[in-house]
């Protein structure tokens, strides 16, 4: 905490939380400077908030990718 660390590590966070808790989180974290990893399956915010995604399958097989969500899915449908 001395050293002011800039990562932040979220586990589903939209979970429990109102749409206006939603949109406070989402608009922190996209102003938010840092690195964040966020396990979530909020589309909405994963779309909103990402810029590169890391899709993990049941095979073992994670699929890195550089860019939104709506970005990836465009990619691995065609």
């Amino acid at each position: 905490m001395l050293q002011k660390p800039n990562v932040l590590v979220l586990d589903e966070p939209t979970n429990h939380l109102d749409l206006e808790a939603i949109n406070a989180l989402n608009i922190s974290l996209q102003r938010y400077q840092g690195t964040v990893f966020l396990v979530s399956h909020d589309h909405d915010l994963i779309d909103e908030v990402a810029t590169r995604i890391w899709h993990f399958e049941s095979d073992h097989k994670i699929t890195d990718f550089k860019g939104t969500y709506e970005e990836y899915q465009a990619a691995v449908t065609v």
